[in-house]
């Protein structure tokens, strides 16, 4: 492997790559998907990086298989080191430019396994987007009719049932034929996500990992999958300490420092990977709340309802989020199994 250096900017239909060595421009050139693949394998061996957006990770993976070392770069740290304007031979080089940064953290990356489960993921993600905004919309507008879904009188199923089925409510055929297309569609959904969720479900018994993380407390299927995509790859960084990929996903608090005073905030409302953070408060919610109700029989559950009589559930349940982050970092990263500890009888 030589000081060859190549910055590769990809965009839909081109593919704009900077070879650097002996600290200069060699060439910046364009190319097509088909000439840079065909690049990559006539190339003798050099180090490429790509600035991580979609497609980096099936060209990193190519260029692996080339025999290349290939790395993944952030969009953001590539954004704010660009010089001049805004063009793809300028995002070339402002690659290379900040790959030379000191104590640079690169993206590991995705496998191709890695990036179907990521796949369904998203896809149900979606779907469950568009079950929530479909049922919104017809409590919303039933409402108008002052047709109000509530749970203790079979919630909006009973709701749509007895207006299409009362003839004497002075609605038209067409707006009856209508609610049932919109109730149909929500049934449609909800099936739809059932079935992503057994694929799901199927997918995690073909990945040790996954089957691990789900022994700790407050991880099912969607969370230890998330968990895997994200730490296992290496997508949010390439983290030393497990604290650190908490720090990053938002579960720990902000840091106000300066002159050695350490001040600390809130965990913030804003942070890039909120949905999986969301997801892990969410199965760490669960816990503590059935924790309340029975006496602790591990040392962990201990801790944890020791912090729920200090700070109270939702603190609490942000803190057990936090430690599972940095619980499944460790299984990933060393290879280990979790077993909680047991109370000494």
């Amino acid at each position: 492997m030589d000081s060859t250096i190549v910055g590769v900017d990809l965009a839909k239909r081109v593919i704009q790559v900077c070879i650097y060595t002996n600290k200069k421009v060699h060439s910046n050139i364009e190319m097509t998907s088909d000439e840079f693949l065909l690049w990559l394998f006539q190339q003798k061996p050099v180090t490429i990086i790509y600035e991580a957006c979609s497609g980096s990770n099936y060209w990193k993976q190519k260029a692996i298989e080339a025999g290349h070392k290939a790395l993944l770069i952030s969009a953001q740290l590539v954004s704010t080191i660009r010089q001049n304007q805004k063009t793809d031979k300028n995002d070339a080089l402002a690659i290379i430019q900040a790959s030379q940064l000191a104590d640079i953290g690169f993206i590991n990356g995705k496998t191709h396994k890695q990036q179907q489960l990521q796949t369904i993921l998203k896809l149900r993600e979606l779907a469950v987007k568009h079950q929530t905004a479909l049922r919104n919309q017809l409590v919303a507008l039933l409402a108008e009719f002052n047709i109000h879904c509530s749970s203790r009188n079979g919630g909006i199923k009973s709701a749509v049932a007895n207006l299409l089925e009362d003839f004497d409510n002075g609605f038209t055929c067409e707006f009856r034929a209508g609610i049932n297309v919109a109730y149909g569609h929500l049934i449609t959904q909800s099936e739809i996500i059932e079935q992503y969720n057994k694929q799901l479900e199927h997918s995690i018994e073909q990945h040790e990992d996954c089957k691990r993380l789900l022994r700790i407390e407050g991880v099912g299927p969607i969370n230890a999958i998330n968990l895997y995509v994200a730490l296992g790859c290496g997508e949010l960084g390439t983290f030393k300490r497990g604290k650190d990929a908490s720090a990053c996903i938002g579960l720990t608090p902000k840091q106000y420092s300066s002159g050695g005073i350490i001040k600390l905030g809130a965990i913030g409302s804003r942070v890039k990977h909120g949905r999986l953070r969301s997801q892990l408060i969410v199965g760490a919610m669960a816990v503590v709340t059935h924790l309340a109700k029975r006496t602790p029989k591990t040392k962990k559950e201990c801790w944890l309802m020791g912090l729920i009589e200090r700070k109270g559930k939702k603190c609490a349940a942000v803190a057990l989020a936090n430690k599972t982050v940095r619980t499944a970092f460790a299984m990933l990263s060393q290879g280990t199994e979790y077993k909680a500890e047991l109370l000494a009888a």
